[in-house]
Formats: C-alpha cells, sequence, structure tokens
C-alpha cells in the first residue's frame, strides 16, 4: 500500500528538482534520508520508479505513470489543508492543460489568467499544440478536445454543445461571389487545417446531407494560421463555431451557407483515469463551461 506521504512527497521533489540532494535541501532532511525514502517506495511498487546515473535522473515509464497520481494526491491533500484554515475549497498546485492552438488562445487563455488572480495558490501551464497529446507521459491533468474523443480509458466531461461551419472575410465573398448549395464550394478558394484529405461531410435542412471534396488552396498544420487565412480574404473554410463567434459578430467573417453545418463536434474535456476530480481541475472546468455557453451558435 502506497499510504506513507513522506515517501510520496519525497519521490515528488525528487523528480521536480532533478537530484536527490536537493529533493532533501527542500524537504529538510539529508541525503541518506531522501535515498532510504526512494528505495522504501521502489520497494512498495514493486518497480524502478527512477533511472539513476552519475549525470542526471529520470523518472522511468512506471515512474512517469505513478507521479501524475502523486501529484494528484498531493494536490488534494494541500486543498484540503488551505480549506480546512480559511474555511472554503481552494484549488492548489500546478493545473497542466492541453488544447489546440486556436481553441486555447481565445477560450482557455482568459480563463487561466482570470483564475490566477482569484486563486493565489493556484498556478497553471496551458500547452497548445494542435497534436493530441499523451494525458499520462506528458502529465496532463485535462486535456480539451473538439470532437468526440477516441480515448476509452480517459475520464471525460462534456463542456459545451458545437458544430463546425463554413466561413470567410466578407471581402473575399463579395468578389468570389456567395455559393448558394455544397456543389457550388467548388469553385472557390477552401482552406485546411491538418493533413486530412477526406470530404467535409455536411448536414443541411429537412435532414439533408453533402460531401465536399475539400481540396485546399491553401493548407496549414496551425489552427491559427488557418483562421488568420479566412480573416485576410483567402478562401472558406470549415471551423468551430466556438472559435469563430466572435469574428462572426464583429463582421470580419460572415458564414457561408447559413444553413448547412457539419455533424457534432462537441468540446470535451479528458482527464487521466482516477477516482476523483481535483479541485483544481473542476474549478477550471466549471469556469471553461460558463465561458463557452456565450459563444455557442
Amino acid at each position: 500500500m502506497l499510504t506513507d506521504i513522506a515517501e510520496l512527497r519525497t519521490f515528488e521533489r525528487i523528480l521536480a528538482l532533478g537530484s536527490l540532494s536537493a529533493a532533501g535541501h527542500d524537504l529538510g532532511v539529508g541525503l541518506a534520508v531522501v535515498s532510504k525514502r526512494l528505495a522504501s517506495l521502489e520497494r512498495r511498487t514493486g518497480v524502478r520508479l527512477i533511472n539513476r546515473t552519475t549525470r542526471r535522473l529520470s523518472a522511468t515509464e512506471e515512474g512517469l505513470r505513478l507521479l501524475g497520481h502523486v501529484e494528484r494526491v498531493l494536490d488534494e491533500l494541500a486543498a484540503a489543508e488551505a480549506r480546512l484554515a480559511s474555511g472554503r475549497e481552494a484549488p492548489y498546485g500546478v493545473l497542466r492543460v492541453s488544447a489546440p492552438v486556436s481553441f486555447g488562445r481565445i477560450h482557455l487563455a482568459p480563463v487561466a489568467a482570470e483564475l490566477a488572480r482569484l486563486h493565489p495558490k493556484l498556478e497553471i501551464e496551458l500547452r497548445l499544440d494542435d497534436r493530441l497529446a499523451d494525458l499520462i507521459e506528458e502529465r496532463i491533468d485535462v486535456a480539451v478536445r473538439i470532437g468526440e474523443p477516441r480515448d476509452s480509458t480517459a475520464v471525460m466531461r462534456k463542456l459545451a454543445d458545437n458544430h463546425r461551419i463554413l466561413v470567410a472575410a466578407p471581402a473575399y465573398l463579395a468578389s468570389r461571389g456567395r455559393p448558394r448549395t455544397p456543389d457550388e464550394l467548388s469553385g472557390h478558394d477552401l482552406l485546411r487545417f491538418g493533413e486530412g484529405v477526406e470530404p467535409w461531410r455536411l448536414e443541411g435542412p429537412g435532414g439533408a446531407s453533402a460531401e465536399v471534396d475539400a481540396r485546399p488552396r491553401l493548407r496549414a498544420d496551425n489552427g491559427d494560421v488557418v483562421h488568420a487565412w479566412a480573416l485576410a480574404g483567402c478562401g472558406v473554410v470549415l471551423k468551430s463555431s466556438i472559435d469563430v463567434a466572435d469574428d462572426l459578430r464583429g463582421g470580419a467573417l460572415e458564414r457561408v451557407l447559413p444553413d448547412w453545418k457539419s455533424l457534432p463536434a462537441p468540446i470535451y474535456a479528458l482527464m487521466p483515469p482516477g477516482p476523483y476530480l481535483p479541485t483544481k481541475a473542476r474549478v477550471f472546468l466549471d469556469a471553461v463551461a460558463a465561458r463557452l455557453k456565450s459563444f455557442v451558435t
């Protein structure tokens, strides 16, 4: 049983600080005590948790898995102490959040800034990348994704309903014309994110459906670049309605074929499997869900 909090805290400090001696200094104990605690923890788990050489320390694969759980346990203990001291529940510790670049910049960055202002003991690390992060290997607490998740082992929470819609700059549509049917998109410059070659699948009035051969004039592996191309009048893009809500309201973009949209692409949060949701994650997700309500079109 992994019930020795001193051992768990020592294990976390070793990996956070990069050496046994630094962990001992931080914890106020000697090097021998640190070594003994680590040896005891590895004996309890039955596996090597840290690779040790004369030059560096690194977590083993098993150590990385354990570290994620240990961090959550220690954060919850600290939050409980703060709750007892202040009489209220407060988020505590480092929250690592992974999200697509555009979505994270538009929606998560403002939430993170506000929560940091409200909760002085909360630290938030945004990792914005359009690839799918590995929750366990990269020690991600929350991964926000657009569309139905494929990871069946993760804890999931739907944050908002969402569809992808067709948009373009008004100047582009004024010069090239406004399509009246999905078929007419074939005569337009299309913008696309990622390496996908599958057609755009759209739903229309009365249950109608259509597939658009979406061979792009411009393609990028970064959602912000594709968004910028659309704003600059380079063509038509199929984009998450939540991402373009402000641009539509302000007139920077215009909806194309307003009666048509993609299949549902809800916004989900994924968390590592575990028996409880840490306070820091719950507070963050509640704030994100509240923000997204005003952007759903």
